[in-house]
C-alpha cells in the first residue's frame, strides 16, 4: 500500500490541503483541495471539482479535520497518511528549523499567537485536532520564518534596548517556505540568475520581498510580525510607531489597534473598496488607482532597498497570487525598477511568460509559481526520514 503525506495549509476558515505520495523522494501529488466556509457552510473542494458536504458537526475546524479523515481514508482503501506537514506562520526565536511536533513544540508555538495573531491560531488549531484523532502519526511544523533565520545581525537587529532584543524583539520575516521554493527552482528556471543576488516579490494579500543572494535569504521586508514591509491587501506595511501611540492616546485599546492594522488598512483601508487587487484593476474609482499606486511605489522602494542589501541586483522574481497573475502590477512595478536595469517585455508579461525581460535587459525578470506545499512535503519527508533512522 502506497505511503502518504498530507500537507496542510489552514486559515481562519479554509483548509487547503495536498496529499503526496512518498514512495520517494519526488513526492508526487496524489490529491488536492480545500474545505471552505468552516464555521458557517462548510464543503469539501476536491480535486477534479467534486463538492461534498460535511456533517453539521459545529465542531470548526476539529470537525473539518475529521471529516477530511474519514473522507481520505475512504479513497486511500483505509489507510491514513504516515505524516502530517503544516505551514506554521511564526517559529519565533526558539525555532530556526522545522520541527517535529509535540506537546513541548505546540506550547511554545501557542506563546508566538501575539506575533501572528491573525495566522497562528488557525496553524495550530488542526496540529492539536489531529493529536486527538491520531495521536501515533507524525506531525511536523513548517515556519514561515525559518528561511530568514541565518541573517546577519546588522539585518536582524532593531535599533532598541539589548534586553528586548534577547526576548525575541527582532526580525524575522515571513513567507520563507515560498521564499525557499523559489530559490530551489532557480537553477532550473533561471540558471543565470541562481547564484547571484536576486530581490523575489511574493505579492498576495499578504505580501513581502525578499533578497536571496546564492539560494540564500539576506534580508526581507517582513520583521517582528507580518504587518511590515510592503502595504497589504488588509495590512498597512510599514508604519511609524508613533501612529500606534496617537491612536492609544485617542482611546483605543490593544485589541482595536490590532483589528484596524490586520483587517482595515492595506488595499482595503486606502481604495475603501476592496482588499482584492482584481476589483481595484477593474474599478474606475480614483480611490483604487491610489491604493495600487501605493502598492507599487513601496514595492519600488523595496528592490532599491533589498538590492542595495545585496549591494547588486541581478534577478527579479514575482510569485504568488498578484505576482503571478496581474501583469498591470508587474509592469508598473518593472518601469520604476527601469534604472537598476529592468528592461521589460510588455508582450511576454502580458501572456505571463516565465521571463519577462528583453535579451538584453541587464536584471532579468522572471514570473515562477511558488508552491509552499510542496517545500513542506519535502521537509516533513525529511524528518520522518531522519526520524525512522534514529
Amino acid at each position: 500500500m502506497t505511503e502518504t503525506i498530507l500537507v496542510i495549509n489552514a486559515g481562519s476558515s479554509s483548509i487547503k490541503f495536498q496529499l503526496f505520495d512518498a514512495a520517494d523522494g519526488t513526492l508526487p501529488v496524489r490529491l488536492r483541495g480545500q474545505i471552505e466556509g468552516i464555521g458557517t457552510t462548510p464543503r469539501l473542494v476536491a480535486q477534479g471539482g467534486n463538492v461534498l458536504l460535511p456533517p453539521e458537526s459545529g465542531d470548526g475546524v476539529p470537525g473539518a479535520l475529521a471529516f477530511l479523515g474519514a473522507w481520505l481514508r475512504e479513497r486511500l482503501g483505509g489507510a491514513m497518511p504516515v505524516a502530517v506537514g503544516h505551514r506554521v506562520v511564526h517559529g519565533g526565536p526558539a525555532y530556526d528549523r522545522h520541527m517535529a511536533v509535540d506537546d513541548a513544540v505546540i506550547g511554545t508555538l501557542e506563546t508566538y499567537v501575539p506575533l501572528a495573531p491573525l495566522h497562528q491560531p488557525n496553524n495550530l488549531a488542526p496540529i492539536r485536532a489531529i493529536r486527538k484523532l491520531l495521536p501515533d502519526v507524525l506531525q511536523v511544523a513548517c515556519f514561515d520564518t525559518a528561511f530568514h533565520r541565518h541573517h546577519s545581525e546588522l539585518a536582524d537587529r532593531y535599533a532598541i534596548p539589548d534586553a528586548l532584543h534577547r526576548e525575541g524583539v527582532r526580525r524575522y520575516g515571513f513567507h520563507g517556505l515560498s521564499y525557499e521554493y523559489i530559490a530551489r527552482r532557480l537553477p532550473d528556471l533561471a540558471p543565470g540568475i541562481a547564484g547571484g543576488r536576486v530581490v523575489v516579490a511574493h505579492l498576495g494579500s499578504g505580501a513581502s520581498m525578499c533578497a536571496i543572494r546564492d539560494g540564500h535569504s539576506i534580508d526581507s521586508t517582513m520583521g517582528f510580525t507580518a504587518l511590515d514591509g510592503l502595504p497589504m491587501g488588509t495590512r498597512p506595511g510599514q508604519l511609524d510607531p508613533g501612529v500606534v501611540l496617537y491612536l492609544m492616546g485617542k482611546g483605543m485599546d490593544a485589541r482595536a489597534i490590532e483589528r484596524l492594522l490586520y483587517h482595515d488598512c492595506g488595499l482595503k483601508g486606502l481604495s475603501g473598496i476592496s482588499n482584492d487587487v482584481r476589483d481595484l484593476l477593474a474599478s474606475t474609482d480614483p480611490r483604487a488607482k491610489l491604493a495600487l499606486d501605493c502598492f507599487v511605489y513601496r514595492a519600488s522602494l523595496a528592490i532599491g532597498a533589498l538590492a542595495a542589501a545585496m549591494e547588486g541586483i541581478d534577478g527579479l522574481v514575482f510569485t504568488a497570487g498578484i505576482g503571478e497573475r496581474a501583469p498591470a502590477i508587474r509592469k508598473a512595478i518593472a518601469e520604476r525598477a527601469r534604472w537598476l536595469g529592468v528592461d521589460l517585455d510588455e508582450a511576454a508579461n502580458t501572456a505571463n511568460a516565465l521571463c519577462i525581460t528583453t535579451p538584453d535587459s541587464r536584471v532579468k525578470g522572471w514570473v515562477i509559481p511558488t508552491d509552499e506545499e510542496r517545500m513542506i512535503a519535502l521537509h516533513t519527508h525529511a524528518i520522518r526520514r531522519r526520524h525512522r533512522s534514529a
